[in-house]
Protein backbone atom coordinates (compact mmCIF):
# COMPACT_ATOMS: atom_id res chain seq x y z
CA UNK A 1 0.00 0.00 0.00
CA UNK A 2 1.34 3.55 -0.69
CA UNK A 3 1.83 5.90 1.76
CA UNK A 4 1.77 10.02 0.99
CA UNK A 5 5.36 10.98 2.10
CA UNK A 6 4.86 14.24 3.90
CA UNK A 7 8.05 15.20 4.76
CA UNK A 8 11.25 14.71 3.27
CA UNK A 9 14.64 13.50 4.75
CA UNK A 10 17.71 14.84 3.60
CA UNK A 11 21.30 15.75 5.20
CA UNK A 12 21.54 12.41 6.18
CA UNK A 13 25.18 11.23 6.90
CA UNK A 14 24.65 8.33 8.98
CA UNK A 15 24.73 9.86 12.40
CA UNK A 16 21.69 12.49 11.87
CA UNK A 17 19.59 13.91 9.19
CA UNK A 18 16.97 16.91 8.77
CA UNK A 19 13.48 17.09 7.66
CA UNK A 20 11.99 19.58 5.61
CA UNK A 21 8.19 19.43 5.37
CA UNK A 22 6.22 19.51 2.42
CA UNK A 23 3.40 21.41 3.36
CA UNK A 24 4.65 24.79 5.35
CA UNK A 25 1.21 24.39 6.91
CA UNK A 26 2.05 21.11 8.96
CA UNK A 27 2.89 21.70 12.60
CA UNK A 28 6.19 20.19 13.86
CA UNK A 29 3.90 18.73 16.70
CA UNK A 30 2.66 15.49 16.50
CA UNK A 31 0.51 13.96 19.36
CA UNK A 32 0.66 10.41 20.46
CA UNK A 33 -2.25 8.34 20.21
CA UNK A 34 -2.96 6.04 23.76
CA UNK A 35 -1.32 2.94 21.98
CA UNK A 36 1.95 5.25 21.21
CA UNK A 37 1.97 6.02 24.66
CA UNK A 38 2.05 3.09 26.39
CA UNK A 39 4.78 1.86 24.00
CA UNK A 40 7.25 5.17 25.19
CA UNK A 41 6.13 3.90 28.85
CA UNK A 42 7.83 0.36 27.95
CA UNK A 43 10.85 1.83 26.55
CA UNK A 44 11.56 2.97 30.02
CA UNK A 45 10.91 -0.16 32.00
CA UNK A 46 13.12 -3.11 32.49
CA UNK A 47 14.02 -5.26 29.72
CA UNK A 48 13.86 -8.86 29.51
CA UNK A 49 10.50 -9.63 32.04
CA UNK A 50 9.27 -11.61 28.51
CA UNK A 51 12.50 -13.97 27.77
CA UNK A 52 10.59 -16.76 29.52
CA UNK A 53 7.23 -16.14 27.17
CA UNK A 54 8.97 -15.55 23.95
CA UNK A 55 11.97 -17.64 23.57
CA UNK A 56 14.20 -15.56 21.45
CA UNK A 57 16.84 -18.51 21.13
CA UNK A 58 14.44 -20.60 19.91
CA UNK A 59 13.61 -18.04 16.93
CA UNK A 60 17.17 -17.73 16.22
CA UNK A 61 18.06 -21.57 16.05
CA UNK A 62 15.52 -22.30 13.72
CA UNK A 63 16.46 -19.11 11.66
CA UNK A 64 12.63 -18.30 11.80
CA UNK A 65 13.80 -14.71 11.08
CA UNK A 66 14.21 -15.55 7.53
CA UNK A 67 10.13 -16.14 7.07
CA UNK A 68 8.28 -12.69 6.61
CA UNK A 69 6.41 -11.22 9.12
CA UNK A 70 2.98 -9.33 7.77
CA UNK A 71 3.14 -7.41 10.74
CA UNK A 72 6.47 -5.93 11.20
CA UNK A 73 5.85 -2.54 8.77
CA UNK A 74 2.39 -2.10 10.84
CA UNK A 75 4.92 -2.50 14.25
CA UNK A 76 7.76 -0.24 12.90
CA UNK A 77 5.13 2.35 12.14
CA UNK A 78 3.79 2.74 15.84
CA UNK A 79 7.16 2.17 17.44
CA UNK A 80 9.01 4.85 15.50
CA UNK A 81 6.39 7.21 15.77
CA UNK A 82 6.29 6.75 19.38
CA UNK A 83 10.00 7.05 19.65
CA UNK A 84 10.60 9.80 17.09
CA UNK A 85 7.30 12.05 18.14
CA UNK A 86 6.84 11.88 14.49
CA UNK A 87 3.57 10.98 12.16
CA UNK A 88 5.73 10.40 8.70
CA UNK A 89 8.46 7.67 9.25
CA UNK A 90 7.40 6.11 6.45
CA UNK A 91 11.34 6.67 4.80
CA UNK A 92 12.83 5.22 8.11
CA UNK A 93 10.46 2.13 8.00
CA UNK A 94 11.29 1.50 4.83
CA UNK A 95 15.15 2.04 5.31
CA UNK A 96 15.13 -0.35 8.06
CA UNK A 97 13.06 -3.17 6.83
CA UNK A 98 15.40 -2.50 3.45
CA UNK A 99 18.47 -3.24 5.57
CA UNK A 100 16.41 -6.33 7.12
CA UNK A 101 15.67 -7.52 3.89
CA UNK A 102 18.97 -7.26 2.96
CA UNK A 103 20.33 -9.03 5.70
CA UNK A 104 18.42 -11.83 5.66
CA UNK A 105 18.45 -12.35 1.71
CA UNK A 106 22.49 -12.65 2.01
CA UNK A 107 21.81 -15.29 5.14
CA UNK A 108 19.97 -17.42 2.90
CA UNK A 109 22.60 -17.08 -0.06
CA UNK A 110 25.00 -19.02 2.11
CA UNK A 111 22.91 -20.67 4.69
CA UNK A 112 24.91 -23.76 2.82
CA UNK A 113 27.62 -23.16 4.33
CA UNK A 114 26.67 -22.50 7.67
CA UNK A 115 27.64 -24.09 10.90
CA UNK A 116 25.72 -24.85 13.82
CA UNK A 117 27.28 -21.73 15.99
CA UNK A 118 25.66 -19.60 13.03
CA UNK A 119 22.79 -18.80 14.86
CA UNK A 120 24.90 -16.81 17.59
CA UNK A 121 26.60 -15.18 14.61
CA UNK A 122 23.32 -14.41 12.90
CA UNK A 123 21.44 -12.90 16.03
CA UNK A 124 24.42 -10.33 16.80
CA UNK A 125 25.03 -9.41 13.49
CA UNK A 126 21.25 -9.08 12.73
CA UNK A 127 21.10 -7.01 15.75
CA UNK A 128 24.39 -4.90 14.78
CA UNK A 129 22.94 -4.15 11.26
CA UNK A 130 19.68 -2.81 12.53
CA UNK A 131 21.85 -0.96 15.24
CA UNK A 132 23.63 0.78 12.93
CA UNK A 133 20.44 1.61 10.43
CA UNK A 134 18.01 2.90 13.56
CA UNK A 135 20.57 5.04 15.88
CA UNK A 136 20.60 8.49 13.71
CA UNK A 137 16.86 8.17 14.09
CA UNK A 138 15.64 6.39 17.98
CA UNK A 139 19.43 7.96 19.08
CA UNK A 140 19.77 6.39 23.09
CA UNK A 141 16.79 4.34 22.72
CA UNK A 142 18.36 2.21 19.71
CA UNK A 143 19.29 -0.63 22.28
CA UNK A 144 15.90 -0.94 23.78
CA UNK A 145 14.67 -0.34 20.56
CA UNK A 146 16.48 -3.78 19.08
CA UNK A 147 15.86 -5.90 21.69
CA UNK A 148 12.01 -5.38 21.36
CA UNK A 149 12.44 -5.87 17.95
CA UNK A 150 13.90 -9.04 17.95
CA UNK A 151 11.19 -9.95 20.70
CA UNK A 152 7.96 -8.78 18.62
CA UNK A 153 9.81 -10.77 15.46
CA UNK A 154 10.25 -13.59 18.11
CA UNK A 155 6.74 -13.83 19.16
CA UNK A 156 5.05 -14.21 15.92
CA UNK A 157 2.11 -12.73 16.69
CA UNK A 158 -0.33 -10.05 15.36
CA UNK A 159 0.11 -6.31 17.23
CA UNK A 160 -3.13 -6.87 19.38
CA UNK A 161 -2.14 -10.64 20.41
CA UNK A 162 1.52 -9.03 21.35
CA UNK A 163 0.57 -6.04 23.27
CA UNK A 164 -2.19 -8.20 25.16
CA UNK A 165 0.57 -10.41 26.95
CA UNK A 166 3.06 -7.60 26.73
CA UNK A 167 0.69 -5.63 28.93
CA UNK A 168 -0.62 -8.32 31.13
CA UNK A 169 2.92 -9.71 32.06
CA UNK A 170 3.85 -5.88 32.68
CA UNK A 171 1.01 -5.17 34.76
CA UNK A 172 1.80 -8.43 36.95
CA UNK A 173 5.69 -7.11 37.09
CA UNK A 174 4.41 -4.01 38.28
CA UNK A 175 2.09 -5.15 40.84
CA UNK A 176 5.12 -7.83 42.36
CA UNK A 177 6.95 -4.51 42.55
CA UNK A 178 4.70 -2.84 44.58
CA UNK A 179 4.20 -5.89 46.67
CA UNK A 180 7.97 -5.81 47.46
CA UNK A 181 7.99 -2.20 47.76
CA UNK A 182 5.21 -2.29 50.36
CA UNK A 183 6.77 -4.86 52.33
CA UNK A 184 10.22 -3.39 52.80
CA UNK A 185 8.41 0.03 53.71
CA UNK A 186 6.70 -2.31 56.55
CA UNK A 187 9.51 -3.69 57.70
CA UNK A 188 10.96 -0.17 57.77
CA UNK A 189 8.64 0.50 59.51
CA UNK A 190 8.35 -2.13 61.79
CA UNK A 191 12.19 -1.66 62.50
CA UNK A 192 11.84 2.05 63.72
CA UNK A 193 9.23 1.03 65.90
CA UNK A 194 11.25 -1.66 67.68
CA UNK A 195 14.09 1.12 68.26
CA UNK A 196 11.66 3.85 69.40
CA UNK A 197 10.29 1.60 72.06
CA UNK A 198 13.49 -0.58 72.95
CA UNK A 199 15.11 2.30 74.87
CA UNK A 200 12.34 3.48 77.15
CA UNK A 201 12.61 -0.45 78.34
CA UNK A 202 15.44 0.15 79.45
CA UNK A 203 15.23 3.37 81.08
CA UNK A 204 12.12 1.59 83.06
CA UNK A 205 14.14 -1.56 84.04
CA UNK A 206 16.41 0.63 85.35
CA UNK A 207 14.02 2.36 87.91
CA UNK A 208 12.66 -0.63 88.81
CA UNK A 209 15.85 -1.69 90.28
Amino acid sequence: MQTENLSIIHNYDGCSFERHYIDPNIPDGFVLTKEQRYRLQCYYTESGFLADVFDVARFWKLQKFLQPNRCLEAWLRRELQALMQEEDVDIVLHHLVGVMESFCNRIKQRRKQETRSAETTNQEQFKAVVSEAARPFVMARTDRFVDELELFLAAGLNLEAYDAIYKQRLEGKNRREIGAASEEREEVEEHNVRTRVTPYLFIFEEDSD
